[in-house]
């Protein structure tokens, strides 16, 4: 289920479509598909399974262009040359080989700054509620953001998971009127889009995070939002599956 075993899914027409198994049972598989389901019919459809996970192609190039929640390009402009291709479900880290966090990463936002400093290694949540400007917040912060007396090169990767195409259009035209868009990664998923997509999202975002920052050597702030989006479609999936749901929500 966790996106390791990738299917693509052939038409009467000949489109590949791609899916991802769901579950599986001794007489039958549910592979949920990452595009819209129209056209295909069970008699019609062929399942080929592919034996491979869910990869995305990496490279430094990704920086300053706009991708839907898989990485593909919705920019207009062409598929960047790829460097590597990594498997989105990323590879373990031993927590103690990691260095102690010190660098300090400046926000310009001074009640974060001052009083929950944000280190170079750790994870800043927001808390937010409806009518509250988090998305003005997140943008701003991905604008302003560096290190503090800092070396090297500093990157933004921005995933933002089932928002509304106003507010998708809000942060491209943010990063592009203020110039940072150039250092930017930015992961749009649309609240029209399938919610195995969004849940894809936040890890195609860290894949190209990671190559950024272990194999180019690059300052690398990751921003996610909306959480709560996130949350709903595992839940979304969830019931989908027959799980029975938590008495803790989520």
């Amino acid at each position: 289920v966790g996106y390791r075993e990738l299917v693509e899914c052939v038409d009467h027409t000949g489109a590949v479509r791609l899916g991802t198994v769901m579950d599986s049972s001794e007489d039958a598989v549910m592979v949920q598909v990452f595009e819209g389901t129209q056209g295909l019919s069970l008699p019609d459809t062929r399942i080929r399974f592919l034996g491979k996970p869910l990869t995305l192609g990496v490279s430094a190039g990704m920086l300053g262009r706009v991708f839907d929640g898989l990485g593909r390009p919705i920019d207009g402009g062409p598929a960047p040359r790829a460097a590597s291709e990594e498997d989105v479900n990323g590879k373990p880290v031993n927590p103690t080989a990691r260095e102690y966090p010190r660098d300090y990463i400046q926000t310009g936002m001074s009640v974060i700054d001052g009083m929950n400093t944000l280190i170079r290694g750790q994870k800043l949540p927001i808390f937010s509620g409806n009518g509250l400007a988090h998305n003005e917040l997140a943008a701003q912060i991905a604008r302003q953001a560096k290190i503090r007396g800092g070396s090297g090169d500093f990157a933004v990767v921005f995933a933002a998971m089932g928002v509304k195409h106003d507010v998708a259009r809000f942060f491209v035209r943010s990063f592009e009127e203020s110039g940072a868009l150039g250092r930017v990664a930015l992961f749009l998923s649309l609240a029209d889009d399938p919610s195995i997509e969004r849940t894809v999202t936040p890890r195609v975002a860290l894949t190209l995070a990671e190559h950024l920052a272990y194999v180019r050597g690059m300052h690398v702030l990751v921003i996610m939002t909306d959480m709560a989006n996130y949350c709903e479609s595992l839940r979304e999936i969830s019931t989908l599956r027959g799980e029975i749901p938590s008495r803790k929500g989520y």
